[in-house]
């Protein structure tokens, strides 16, 4: 007979404490997403895409789609297909990249600038809410966190094929 149980595997403590904050981040991601395709809608954006508006307008300087990809932890196809309908929304323009020919830089446009800043006065609103529910010390705790797990995760993981 079949158990409708889930199958869970006994862990170390130290390892179920690593997975309990993976499978957290994994639920967090996707509600965030939702969140944010919620919240920029009304700019005719997606998540995806206020984020690749997210790491030009941050950067300061021109970027290549793998670039942007790294700033935000998407795959450099990931950012190229984002990119990709922002220039067709008008919203960042491309350039000739001399130091690669194959590899356009991007920039906002000026409308893609003024949507950004509109998301980011959303963004605020919301993380002043947020803000309030969860004191600044316990964010910094898990941002700590999980820029620590980042940087080590990092270094034992390769590159994907043309993203180095």
């Amino acid at each position: 007979m079949k158990s409708d149980r889930p199958v869970r595997t006994r862990l170390v403590p130290k390892v179920q404490a690593i997975t309990d904050l993976t499978l957290a981040v994994f639920r967090l991601n996707g509600l965030l997403l939702q969140w944010g395709d919620e919240l920029v809608a009304p700019l005719e954006l997606t998540s995806a895409r206020w984020q690749m508006l997210g790491a030009l307008a941050l950067a300061g300087a021109p970027l290549t789609a793998p670039q942007v990809g790294a700033a935000m932890g998407v795959t450099r196809q990931g950012a190229q297909k984002q990119l990709n309908l922002l220039l067709g929304q008008g919203l960042v323009e491309s350039s000739p990249n001399p130091a690669h020919r194959r590899s356009p830089l991007y920039v906002l446009t000026p409308r893609g600038r003024r949507l950004y800043q509109q998301a980011e006065a959303m963004w605020a609103a919301r993380a002043t809410a947020l803000a309030r529910l969860i004191p600044a010390a316990q964010a910094r705790a898990a941002t700590s966190t999980l820029e620590s797990m980042l940087r080590r995760l990092q270094a034992v993981t390769p590159a994907p094929e043309g993203e180095s």
